[in-house]
């Protein structure tokens, strides 16, 4: 039988993201598929800055960089119109912060990117890691859970053969219809079939010319007829189109495509419908995320609508914070309250993310749109310029979202040690950096033009101040070698970085959250190194 420290169920961005944090960490993990994950369905189309600092991290963020179908260059402008053919409304310009160029807030703009172009790259990446092993056409059948470990059976698609697999911990990556949660008994809680939506993929050479609005990753066309989305999807004049909040009784396969599409830009060309699909906006969440050596990540326990651009990044985000912490358990310096700290950080995180993502899916063109909004009238173009300001007011938390996407905080885990500080009030569109525990560690460009995140180890950063004593830095590095916590300490002498890092220490988790900071360092530094790996209670 086949032994692995961690078997991963689902080859999406999540598994995939899990399988290269562990398999940067050395951990030998098996990830399987019951698909080939190939296709054109849309899926995701944002990376975001977060998903792409830790891509950084990787070594593989210039990869991605290039493989963007549409070039680097290309606007990401969000631009409302009546229709492609129609007049325009509003826009967002820098949508997601996609525009290349440096922000001092972060370490990677973010990237409009199919998500199946996203895969490609996280596969290759996880494919070339010692250690790590992709199956696709192989089934979960089941598992049985012990003390010391869980017993996998699993199906070859291919062969049409069963086999099992021994693994010390097994993480259902496995989607919105997850195997792996139903086998544990969680279940999904909340709001299902918020709308009904469908996805159409097509080729249209020569759309990008027709109309007069310029370049940009999404267009929203507004109208009473047939509100919906469309924009660039990738190379070869392929699009996306997406009408919303589609009717009951409607059904996508008594529907003419092509001829929806044209109906929708009132633009009479050749339309290639290459795929199409049906789907469903819910708000849920599992009422639990893990049971004893099995955990859930991504779609397997939450799912919202995708407006806002969250989905698979949040279970990026998962993948990383289950991943170091399953490498510290295996390696022996983290302990069991570790894991248990996966579901008290995260599900805070996706409860205020699936509100957010709520919120934006109950202004679609479906609320925006008025009787008359298209006519040529002074009437019409009154109309059209209050609907704009509206536009403006309500989607601005859309796409300008960077309080959420670096602003999340894990300030009540059990292994984050707070300071006695205020925490600073929630904010959607504006990130303000601080180094309190259990916020991101502040981002900050250096002096020769890296980024101080390409300073942070593998494990845990003692980021000190330059004045700190050498003395106690020796009896810190002493205390964590004695407890096996892989540690780096930086010290950095630019103003900028002092600024952003006030207290004498700050102790970065490896995921590059603050665990602690403080002027002196504990009496007891083996207390506070127990607390934040997992070994004492919190």
């Amino acid at each position: 039988m086949q032994s692995v420290q961690v078997l991963i169920v689902g080859a999406g961005p999540v598994g995939l993201a899990l399988a290269i944090e562990l398999g940067h960490r050395g951990i030998r993990c098996l990830l399987v598929e019951r698909n080939d994950r190939v296709g054109y369905a849309p899926r995701a189309k944002t990376t975001n800055v977060r998903t792409r600092e830790h891509l950084r991290r990787w070594g593989i963020a210039d990869q991605l960089r290039a493989a963007s179908p549409l070039g680097m260059d290309y606007p990401s402008n969000v631009v409302f119109v009546t229709r492609l053919a129609g007049p325009e409304l509003t826009r967002f310009e820098n949508a997601m912060y996609c525009a290349p160029g440096r922000n001092p807030l972060y370490s990677e703009h973010a990237q409009w990117i199919p998500q199946y172009t996203v895969e490609e790259v996280l596969r290759a990446h996880a494919q070339s890691l010692p250690g790590v092993e992709l199956r696709f056409n192989c089934e979960l059948g089941g598992f049985d859970q012990d003390e010391e470990g869980v017993e996998v059976h699993l199906h070859d698609r291919v062969g049409d053969t069963d086999f099992c697999v021994r693994a010390d911990y097994v993480v259902g990556a496995d989607g919105a219809r997850s195997k792996v949660r139903e086998l544990i008994g969680a279940r999904m809680e909340g709001t299902y079939g918020l709308s009904r939506n469908y996805n159409i993929v097509f080729r249209a050479p020569g759309l990008a010319q027709a109309h007069r609005h310029g370049p940009a990753i999404m267009y929203w066309q507004v109208n009473t007829e047939l509100p919906s989305l469309i924009g660039p999807m990738d190379r070869g004049d392929t699009w996306f189109f997406m009408p919303t909040r589609v009717p009951e009784g409607v059904k996508l396969s008594d529907l003419d495509a092509a001829a929806l599409i044209r109906q929708a830009t009132g633009l009479d060309l050749p339309y290639e419908v290459l795929s199409s699909d049906e789907w469903v906006a819910s708000r849920l969440i599992a009422d639990r995320y893990s049971d004893r050596r099995v955990f859930l990540a991504g779609d397997a326990c939450h799912l919202h609508p995708p407006f806002g651009g969250y989905g698979m990044n949040m279970g990026v985000a998962d993948g990383v914070d289950l991943g170091w912490k399953l490498a510290a358990r295996l390696q022996g310096w983290g302990g069991d309250a570790l894991l248990a700290s996966y579901e008290a950080e995260r599900r805070p995180v996706h409860e205020w993310v699936m509100a957010e993502a709520e919120a934006n899916h109950a202004v679609l063109g479906n609320q925006l749109s008025a009787a008359g909004v298209e006519d040529d009238t002074p009437e019409g173009r009154r109309l059209r310029a209050e609907i704009g300001v509206r536009i403006q007011a309500t989607k601005m938390r859309e796409f300008a979202t960077l309080g959420v996407v670096l602003g999340y905080r894990y300030e009540d885990s059990p292994v984050t040690v707070p300071d006695g500080t205020a925490a600073p009030a929630r904010d959607f569109i504006n990130y303000v950096p601080t180094s309190r525990p259990g916020s991101l560690a502040p981002h900050a460009w250096l002096h020769d033009g890296s980024s101080l995140y390409d300073l942070f180890g593998p494990g845990f950063t003692l980021l000190a101040a330059p004045q700190a004593d050498r003395a106690e830095l020796e009896r810190i590095r002493l205390q964590c070698a004695d407890a096996r916590l892989p540690l780096k300490v930086l010290q950095c002498e630019e103003g900028g970085v002092a600024s952003l890092y006030p207290t004498r220490y700050t102790l970065v988790r490896p995921d590059q959250h603050v665990a602690w900071r403080g002027n002196d360092w504990p009496e007891d530094g083996r207390g506070l190194l127990d607390r934040v790996t997992g070994r004492a209670p919190g």
